[in-house]
């Protein structure tokens, strides 16, 4: 298997590979690489076939460095571009043309629609929806690339904690994880997630897988594996470790020490129980926490042993309900009340002590939940993996049956306190936090899907990336992180910013997509981007803002707002208030009643004049100079102010006169507007006259029971048929491979029963009982449209009549 990029030009075998020229390096912007503004004619179908046939796609990726990497699905190659952050200028992005061209040794029977590459950029990953491969090995191939096989492909990811791990969820509802150091062809571990007992799903849509995610570096979050189903339920895999994984050894040593801390001294025998139980698994797959103080001193990280219950398996814990008030409705536990269609996508988000998940609608709607409490393992005892072992009896693969708990299954109310179910098993409870409704057009058929990324930089910030654009969702509250910095904060709305629009309307769902690459850059110094490729490979690169985000402005609602005083705020002091105020008036000096008949020559007139010219002097003169100063000083500045006026008042005068020009052209809009208004009002009245207007409107229960067939079609049918078809997938492939397979399992396990036969049966009951239960829904919907035909019928009859 080769995983590195960096080949050696000198090769002869590298000659064949690389199709990039020998010439000297240039650096130019990103946006006009010549990867991105020069296409082959005719290559936009194959990218429109793609597109359209994969929905939303992400065929960009970065390795957190210096490289770019993206498919370019026309000529079906890779182009790794070498890029610089930050250079010429602190806001740009620059890149080296011409960039490396790589081709996978092997042609690719399938359609690309996402590329991931690993933690140290050593291994990149193609997938589609029928099949993936690491450039130049398949993965799985037994499993998602037969040719009789129905199974596709949901979701795959790089496992954050190793470099050769591969998690995918397919149709057939398994999780499977794929060690590429070992084996691409079996899966190291594999889960058959039974999220409800058979015979008791309320609706087909629950038992369908849609997304997964892994968890954070948080405790027991970082063995956790989330799971997306489509009727918006979220179940939790824990704990799931690749083999040979690296970890913080104080992060493993702060769970142990919580285990011994909250489980065993716990008062309740089902948390010692399961703190023992956790205890023991720790132990042997970290050997080390065992050992002496004085052995572990020096280790910074630890890898993980191949390990599993010999007598248990894991549960599926969940589905995950939000903490509820008293009178809330239970199924609003799970599903938001605005929140529409089915669920198409989820993100896990790790901010600071936060857990977050987002769950994303096929209306346009996003689901923001929080963790209210830890993640604990679960196992159910008394279901035995099956364990394939080498010669020296060490484990190379598990696989079991994850099944819920149907007892744990209860609301968590608001006022019940969290610490009494420390360790009792129990799912975490959800902390609704918000529903943000992106309005996204309308599509006339299917739904609209969406990809959710977070952002490297700013954790607080979630990308959506959808058939409208990409919108930027930026988180103001979180509950712990809140708590612990000492804000007693109330629930603050998250805000929604459009990064890039498409400018479509309502689209068909065959339509493509227009959008085809996402990646979310970011540098030491604080600076972010957002790069974006769409559909005829053009490429956009936007500066992404961080500083004063999680700012949002308080406005004191109790306070009234003084005009007065909020307009002498917002004036300058270009003249003194004393000034602006006047003279002070100064009370004259009480006259004697004989004033008038002394004469001004006299000694008393003299006296009297000059005591009146001193007060003019004092207030009127003085102040006369000082506004003569003022003026003086502050001339230029007002002329300044006077000039900005004028420059103004031409700037509105210049628009006016836009305006009236335009103003002939709007009357005739209007005009062609109201003429249309007017035709419209006469076939509505025409529309009023048909006989099928006089229908009464439909009863609440009556439409009630509508919206439960509408459901039911667009979702549930498509679900069983999807079960059926993997079913018989399934079925084929366990009997095909059950001869070859019961002869070399004897050998390897000894003594141990096969129940191979029992498992074909049992299969084959499964597929009989959903084949009854699809006929069974096929007949009722039947009868129903059957029965709303002849009330039409009836109602129509009458009123002709």
């Amino acid at each position: 298997m080769r995983f590195n990029f960096d080949i050696a030009e000198s090769t002869e075998d590298d000659s064949q590979r690389s199709l990039t020229p020998k010439e000297d390096v240039q650096w130019v912007p990103l946006q006009t690489h010549p990867v991105f503004t020069t296409t082959a004619d005719g290559g936009g179908t194959a990218a429109t076939a793609s597109a359209s046939a994969g929905g939303v796609r992400n065929l960009l990726a970065w390795d957190g460095a210096s490289r770019l990497y993206y498919w370019d699905s026309n000529q079906q190659c890779l182009h790794r571009i070498s890029i610089r952050l930050g250079e010429p200028d602190p806001t740009s992005v620059v890149a080296s043309s011409p960039s490396k061209v790589l081709r996978a040794d092997k042609e690719l029977n399938f359609v690309v629609n996402k590329i991931s590459i690993n933690r140290n950029g050593s291994a990149l990953l193609l997938a589609g929806s029928d099949d993936l491969c690491v450039m130049t090995v398949s993965i799985g191939s037994q499993v998602y690339s037969s040719d009789s096989s129905a199974i596709r492909i949901l979701q795959v990811s790089w496992h954050p904690y190793s470099d050769t791990h591969v998690g995918i969820l397919s149709s057939d509802s398994v999780f499977r994880l794929f060690d590429l150091s070992t084996d691409v062809v079996r899966p190291e571990q594999e889960y058959y997630l039974q999220p409800v007992e058979p015979g008791r799903s309320r609706n087909a849509a629950s038992i369908c897988p849609v997304d997964f995610s892994f968890g954070g570096d948080h405790l027991w979050d970082r063995f956790s594996v989330f799971v997306l189903f489509s009727d918006g339920s979220v179940y939790i895999l824990c704990p799931v470790v690749p083999f040979g994984s690296v970890y913080k050894w104080e992060s493993i040593l702060e769970i142990y020490s919580d285990a011994h801390t909250f489980g065993l001294k716990s008062a309740k025998s089902a948390a010692v129980n399961n703190s023992n139980m956790a205890i023991s698994w720790l132990e042997a797959t970290f050997p080390e926490v065992a050992q002496e103080a004085t052995d572990r001193e020096n280790l910074s990280t630890i890898k993980a042993h191949s390990h599993a219950l010999f007598d248990a398996s894991l549960a599926l814990q969940g589905p995950l309900r939000k903490v509820c008030h008293g009178g809330e409705d239970e199924d609003l536990a799970v599903r938001g009340a605005e929140c529409e269609g089915r669920a198409v996508s989820f993100l896990y988000n790790l901010v600071s002590k936060d857990s977050i998940l987002v769950t994303a609608w096929s209306g346009g709607q996003l689901q923001i939940d929080a963790l209210a409490d830890e993640i604990q393992p679960v196992w159910i005892t008394g279901s035995a993996p099956r364990l394939r072992v080498d010669s020296f009896d060490h484990i190379r693969g598990i696989a079991m049956i994850c099944e819920s708990i149907p007892a744990e299954h209860s609301i968590v109310k608001l006022e019940q306190p969290l610490d009494n179910t420390v360790w009792l098993g129990h799912p975490p409870p959800l902390l609704r936090l918000a529903i943000v409704d992106l309005a996204l057009p309308r599509k006339t058929e299917g739904s609209s899907l969406i990809t959710m990324f977070a952002d490297p930089l700013m954790p607080e910030r979630i990308y959506s990336l959808h058939e409208g654009g990409v919108d930027s969702i930026v988180l103001h509250f979180l509950p712990f992180t809140s708590q612990i910095n000492g804000k007693d904060e109330n629930i603050k709305t998250p805000s929604v910013h459009p990064v890039l629009s498409t400018c479509q309307g309502e689209t068909s769902s065959s339509s493509p997509s227009p959008l085809s690459g996402f990646a979310s850059l970011s540098d030491s110094f604080g600076y972010s981007w957002v790069v974006v490729v769409t559909s005829t490979q053009e490429c956009v690169v936007l500066e992404m803002k961080t500083w004063n985000l999680l700012l949002p402005i308080q406005i004191d609602k109790e306070k009234p707002i003084d005009m007065e005083q909020q307009k002498e705020k917002d004036t300058p002091d270009i003249i003194s208030k004393e000034l602006l105020s006047g003279p002070k008036s100064v009370l004259a000096p009480q006259a004697s009643p004989n004033l008038r008949s002394i004469s001004a020559d006299s000694i008393e007139g003299r006296s009297a004049l000059h005591q009146y010219f001193k007060l003019f002097h004092e207030n009127y003169v003085e102040y006369a100079h000082k506004v003569y100063f003022e003026l003086k000083h502050h001339g230029p500045q007002l002329k300044r102010i006077i000039d900005d006026q004028h420059a103004r008042l031409d700037e509105a005068q210049q628009k006016i006169s836009s305006v009236e020009a335009k103003q002939p052209m709007l009357d005739e809009r209007i005009d062609r507007v109201v003429q249309r208004y007017n035709s419209l009002e006469q076939r509505l009245q025409h529309l009023r006259r048909l006989p099928g207007a006089h229908k009464k409107p439909l009863s609440r229960a009556e439409r009630e029971f509508k919206s439960e067939l509408d459901q039911f079609t667009g979702v549930e049918l498509d679900a069983l048929r999807s079960s059926i078809d993997t079913l018989r997938a399934r079925l084929k492939r366990y009997t095909k491979s059950s001869k070859d397979n019961v002869t070399t399992q004897r050998r390897k396990i000894p003594g141990r029963n096969h129940v191979q036969d029992a498992q074909i049966s049992q299969l084959k009951s499964s597929l009989e009982k959903l084949s009854l239960l699809n006929s069974e829904s096929t007949k009722k919907v039947e009868l129903v449209e059957s029965a709303i035909k002849t009330v039409e019928s009836s109602r129509n009859k009458t009123i002709l009549s």
